[in-house]
């Protein structure tokens, strides 16, 4: 999301980008889990829809040519034999709106299609305040044509999650917390004015942002949405880092299941990515491959489910270029077999 966020103990996730600028990050992510995620339900809150249990995104392996962008993505549509178990345990996939770009109006038109024939959704992770975009109606004016290209086409687009926006304030682009707070708040009041039916939450890293900052930074968001007479957040996505749990000696899962017990006693769906954090780590020592990706994000499952965590979303992601092959479940080490064996046993 942020670029240089491994600096300062987060995912050195690489965000959203203005329209028409490449850039490397994650492709895709599906959301599944309809069945259950062996945890305890949590009761819809007022006004606020209960939301599916897991999201899974494959990766946008940024180092290839530009012909090559997405194709992990485009992989799930011309081979859906090739996942169709993985797929029985998904609900939404998840690009960010930028990648749209890199597809023609026929493919999302197929494929928007094909989706809905099989009943699963879009969800767009968008910049809400970014370098290239510092206010709400800024980034508004460059996501809005996405969005809209892809409602026309068929999309069956439920949900936004936007990329850190806390986050891009302190680090980035330097503003106060205060800023952060007004122009993400303008930022969800437009949203729901133009697409009412769309829901919106929020992700945010960790440990780059320590508990006592989520906490902060979701309660002054919540006050200032109320105080605009504004629905609040649909859910509150968090992004972990969990090597610097072990490498500098930063955070811990018992912090993130506190983050995760304080949302749902503000009835507010938590929701958590899960993938391997070792992974950069390892490829700067020339260690990292395709298993690595699997053993890693399978190792984060374990972690959190041993201390009791029970998100309402589990998300997969992979903005890390690995592994390098989506498809098929049935072959050793590719995105859809760790979706697939994840959701077999954690969902």
């Amino acid at each position: 999301m942020l670029a240089g966020l491994a600096a300062v103990g987060g995912a050195n996730r690489l965000g959203a980008a203005p329209p028409g600028v490449p850039a490397a990050g994650h492709d895709i992510a599906l959301r599944a889990g309809t069945r259950g995620i062996g945890a305890a339900e949590v009761a819809d809150p007022p006004g606020r829809p209960h939301l599916a249990k897991v999201l899974m995104g494959t990766p946008w392996l940024g180092s290839l040519p530009p012909q090559s962008q997405g194709k992990a993505f485009r992989a799930l549509f011309e081979h859906p034999q090739q996942w169709w178990q993985t797929r029985s345990l998904v609900q939404d996939l998840l690009i960010a709106d930028w990648q749209s770009a890199h597809f023609s109006d026929g493919d999302l038109r197929r494929w928007f299609s094909q989706m809905r024939q099989w009943n699963i959704g879009l969800e767009f992770e968008v910049g809400a305040v970014k370098p290239w975009g510092q206010t709400s109606e800024a980034t508004l004016h460059a996501d809005r044509p996405l969005w809209d290209r892809v409602l026309r086409l068929g999309a069956p687009l439920h949900s936004l999650g936007m990329d850190e926006p806390l986050c891009c304030c302190r680090f980035a682009i330097h503003k106060p917390d205060r800023y952060a707070v007004r122009e993400t708040a303008d930022f969800i009041a437009a949203v729901r004015q133009h697409y009412p039916k769309i829901l919106i939450g929020d992700i945010e890293p960790y440990p780059s942002l320590s508990l006592r900052d989520h906490f902060s930074w979701i309660e002054a968001l919540e006050k200032r949405l109320a105080e605009l007479q504004v629905r609040g957040l649909d859910f509150y996505r968090l992004d972990v880092d969990w090597m610097v749990f072990l490498i500098r000696q930063q955070g811990s899962w018992q912090d993130v299941r506190k983050l995760e017990d304080y949302c749902h006693q503000r009835h507010l769906p938590f929701s958590l990515i899960y993938w391997a954090a070792n992974y950069p780590w390892l490829q700067r020592m020339k260690l990292a491959d395709n298993s690595t990706w699997y053993v890693g994000m399978m190792s984060q499952g374990y972690n959190y489910a041993a201390i009791g965590g029970r998100p309402d979303q589990l998300v997969i992601e992979s903005w890390v270029g690995a592994p390098s092959r989506c498809v098929p479940e049935t072959a050793d080490w590719t995105f859809t077999r760790s979706v697939r064996d994840f959701a077999r046993k954690f969902v």
